[in-house]
């Protein structure tokens, strides 16, 4: 005689089952299903069976059965499909932000949206390359305070860590806890960076959050900024998030660049050809060495014009360059 419990159960059973064992090319008999059952202290009818994959479809999961002798069943589709799985694994073992052992949790944590068997061509997709991971295991817990303060429209408070030329790492400033306003958070170059209003600089500044310790939100309400701030627009003027305001910089760009620029300031931007061989644009940077290291990997098909001062500064970094090379 099956429990009252049992009963209960049973259904949620079948649902796990069917979850973790079935899709679209390996179907579950009949057989399987009452086998799994048993497991759990529960005998069940074919009858019954086909009256709880009926209640389940009902509910919402997409089974399809094959009727017969040897009846089995499969799951069609599920709130993820594979492709889009394989794309989240990517995105986390890609992301340098978080720490080996978290992108371990998280792929299997991805694998179990899925049947076991499609679940194993999760687990093996990326080429190793050894990409450098992130040695702070708290990131995402950092990421979701950070998004709480945004929410509730609070300032917050860090410390923020680098390492020694020993490899040991320190917090700047002897320790001393940063206040900023948080306003928004951005991928950049394989990290994650908070923008935020430092009063310190009376400005926007960009933190990197695998770096910020013990992130604590305050019961102070944001600084306001500038409301004709476009942050979109401020991330794609900073390289590297290197702080500092940005300027209009008129650049000469060998024609082969076009795909690098478009891709990297967006189509909006507005380009003058020069002749067959170049373009002109004026583009709104942050004028950095992270910017000047940028333009650099383009060696000679690439002309700084305008204003002066960014022309000399640029002539100055490859002089400096140059000089390093002949010591």
């Amino acid at each position: 005689m099956v429990s009252r419990s049992a009963k209960k159960l049973k259904i949620l059973y079948m649902m796990k089952f069917l979850l973790e064992n079935s899709d679209e090319d390996h179907p579950v008999t009949l057989e399987a299903i009452q086998q799994d059952l048993q497991i759990h202290g529960i005998e069940a009818e074919r009858k019954s069976i086909y009256n709880d994959i009926n209640l389940l479809r009902e509910y919402g999961l997409d089974i399809a059965n094959q009727r017969g002798r040897d009846s089995n069943y499969r799951l069609l589709s599920r709130p993820f499909e594979l492709a889009e799985l394989k794309l989240l694994v990517d995105a986390v073992e890609s992301s340098r932000f978080v720490t080996a052992k978290k992108t371990r949790e998280l792929v299997a944590k991805i694998a179990g949206l899925t049947s076991k068997n499609q679940a194993k061509s999760l687990q093996h997709q990326l080429i190793r390359t050894g990409k450098i991971k992130a040695s702070n295991e708290s990131v995402l817990y950092t990421i979701d305070t950070l998004h709480q303060a945004i929410d509730d429209d609070r300032q917050i408070s860090f410390r923020y860590q680098e390492y020694t030329i020993n490899k040991q790492i320190r917090f700047r400033r002897s320790g001393e806890r940063y206040h900023v306003s948080p306003y928004a958070m951005t991928w950049d170059d394989e990290n994650y960076y908070l923008i935020a209003h430092y009063e310190r600089y009376g400005r926007l500044s960009q933190f990197r959050i695998d770096r910020m310790n013990d992130v604590q939100i305050s019961h102070l309400v944001r600084d306001r900024i500038d409301s004709t701030i476009d942050l979109g627009e401020y991330v794609r003027s900073t390289f590297g998030m290197f702080s500092g305001e940005p300027e209009d910089v008129q650049i000469r760009f060998d024609q082969s660049l076009i795909q690098v620029v478009v891709d990297r300031f967006g189509q909006n931007i507005v380009i003058h050809a020069e002749d067959e061989n170049s373009f002109t644009v004026y583009l709104k940077v942050v004028v950095s060495p992270t910017f000047w290291g940028w333009l650099f990997q383009f060696g000679g098909k690439v002309r700084v014009l305008s204003p002066a001062h960014a022309v000399d500064a640029y002539r100055l970094q490859c002089e400096q360059v140059i000089a390093r090379l002949n010591e």
